[in-house]
């Protein structure tokens, strides 16, 4: 519930600040927890955590109705550490020296077997084709699992279904902050900028200054702040962490960090060295997890190995994890996030994959023209005779002769078969469709 909804439930509720004190200190003796920041804040009753023994010395942590993610012993000391009153923990600045510290392809977070055992669950059954084409295969599914799970970590409360809705048709959920909304279409965009421009992308900055400008759209209070790195200085909530505060020094690291992840030749290693660094510098004033974590798909997506979606991975967890790398320096509980969540992942796209059967490799080719000629026909809301004629046209003027006459039915075909499941793909607005659809049935 929000502040408001538990001060409107209460008999006789206190002044906004009492109210606000006393659920501080619910959360600080852990009888709440707060999920969002904000406006966006939320409380609810903890969860019950189970820690269940296992062989090797690792343990289970999972909250009531998640997933089980196991942990290896590295990894539970640091979350038993985080987990402690921040006042018990000892303050810490940001250590250039572990950014310094790493060298490329010599260096490792991650263990020969570990990265080994992630290209044999993460490496589809198809032939060699160009960057993206994987992603390209199952982008419909993707949007929602990553816009959602990326969204679900910041403490957004929309459901999975909501999120599909959002995406696909462009309807809000009632009783959501907008801002809610924001967030998930940011990822929507963020995500296609990836996939569709896989051959351009990479650890530099126009990719990153870029990703974080599509995150970060229409939610920070500087709007001249997205895609821009930090001037000011910034603090993490219920943390002992103090980030960087010299711009000049935050840009050094910032090139260091896309530079040293150019140099890593193993995709795995690549996208978590990502996951651990850029948070650690927080280069921009916000929404850098939520960086990280798309760019940690930049090599994955480029190389045609399964996306990584952070399917059910507990935001607690998570969040722990991310501690542990900024207060201690220590990457093994977020290496045990990443690994478990990438076998999910790997698997869910694998079925999915599968379930779609092997795809058309002539409209694979032209995905992109088919996207163009459809959608124009919608947006100027043509008829059938005015579309016929228009793709007849477009048709001679873009594609290749032996193409031509296969290229004018398939998109006559997508035309004839679009209804209000399926307009999304080509990247329409359900009002620009239902006016289409008035001209198309006279």
């Amino acid at each position: 519930m929000t502040a408001q909804q538990i001060a409107d439930a209460l008999p006789s509720a206190p002044p906004r600040r009492t109210l606000q004190y006393r659920l501080r200190h619910l959360v600080d003796s852990k009888r709440l927890v707060m999920e969002g920041q904000g406006r966006w804040a939320r409380y609810r009753v903890p969860r019950i955590v189970e820690a269940v023994g296992m062989a090797a010395g690792r343990t289970e942590a999972r909250g009531v109705g998640e997933a089980l993610l196991p942990l290896s012993r590295s990894g539970a000391d640091i979350q038993e550490y985080v987990r402690r009153p921040p006042e018990a923990r000892k303050p810490v600045g940001y250590d250039r020296a572990f950014l310094d510290s790493y060298r490329p392809n010599e260096s490792f977070y991650l263990s020969p077997t570990e990265r080994k055992h992630l290209q044999e669950v993460g490496t589809p059954k198809i032939a060699e084709q160009p960057a993206g084409t994987y992603a390209k295969q199952i982008l419909n599914r993707l949007l929602i699992d990553l816009s959602w799970n990326s969204s679900r970590l910041e403490g957004n409360t929309y459901s999975l279904i909501d999120t599909k809705r959002l995406i696909d048709l462009g309807e809000e959920a009632e009783g959501k902050e907008r801002l809610e909304a924001q967030m998930i279409l940011n990822h929507k965009d963020a995500i296609e900028f990836l996939v569709g421009t896989a051959k351009e992308i990479g650890f530099n900055r126009y990719t990153i200054l870029n990703l974080h400008a599509l995150l970060a759209n229409n939610l920070l209070a500087d709007p001249d702040a997205a895609g821009r790195l930090r001037h000011i200085a910034v603090g993490i909530e219920r943390s002992v962490f103090h980030p960087l505060e010299v711009p000049p020094i935050i840009e050094e690291c910032f090139d260091q960090i896309l530079a040293t992840a150019s140099a890593i030749a193993d995709p795995f290693e690549r996208a978590f060295f990502v996951m651990v660094q850029l948070p650690y510098l927080q280069p921009f004033d916000d929404v850098n997890k939520r960086v990280s974590r798309l760019s940690a798909n930049i090599p994955l997506i480029k190389g045609n190995l399964s996306p990584l979606s952070f399917d059910g991975v507990p935001r607690e967890t998570y969040t722990d994890a991310v501690l542990g790398v900024y207060e201690l320096n220590r990457t093994e509980l977020l290496r045990d996030v990443f690994i478990w969540a990438y076998e999910r992942s790997a698997a869910r796209y694998a079925a999915v994959r599968q379930s779609l059967g092997e795809p058309d490799p002539f409209r694979l080719r032209h995905r992109a023209a088919l996207r163009e000629v459809v959608g124009t026909v919608i947006r100027e809301r043509m008829d059938k005779k005015q579309a016929t004629a228009h793709v007849g046209t477009w048709t001679r003027e873009h594609i290749e002769p032996g193409d031509r006459e296969r290229f004018q039915e398939t998109a006559e075909n997508e035309l004839l078969s679009l209804h209000e499941g399926n307009f999304a793909r080509y990247q329409i607005r359900p009002s620009e469709f239902a006016a289409w659809q008035d001209a198309w049935s006279r």
